[in-house]
């Protein structure tokens, strides 16, 4: 099973995402997530720093600028999705990657604060 470390830079992105209110609240995260076309097409007009920055994970291994380095994406490219962070907490916990899960259920808390969903 691979290992994840947390990716410091798409904790920092999701939490500008969050604050500039580009968030999705109700998705079907099955339906809308990237699929590999569509991280094709973005990494033809953007960075691989840009790409990362869409995944809380870090693959252990696998060298940066490759997609095998990058898990857990939260988002569509536009936006972050609530049920993507729903579903990385779900997957990490699952899957026992301790820091990604927590870094997604305080980007999920903070989401809820920040949209209202919670007091």
């Amino acid at each position: 099973m691979a290992k994840y470390e947390v990716n410091p830079a798409a904790v920092e992105h999701a939490k500008r995402l969050i604050d500039g209110r580009q968030y999705v609240l109700d998705s079907d995260w099955g339906e809308v997530q990237p699929r590999a076309d569509d991280q094709n097409t973005y990494l033809a007009n953007h960075s691989w720093e840009e790409y990362a920055a869409w995944h809380l994970g870090l693959t252990v291994g696998p060298a940066d600028e490759t997609k095998a380095r990058y898990g857990f994406v939260v988002g569509d490219f536009r936006r972050i999705h609530r049920s993507a962070l729903i579903a990385s907490v779900y997957r990490a916990s699952e899957w026992r990657h301790k820091a990604v899960e927590l870094a997604a259920h305080d980007l999920l808390q903070l989401l809820d604060k920040k949209s209202g969903l919670t007091a």
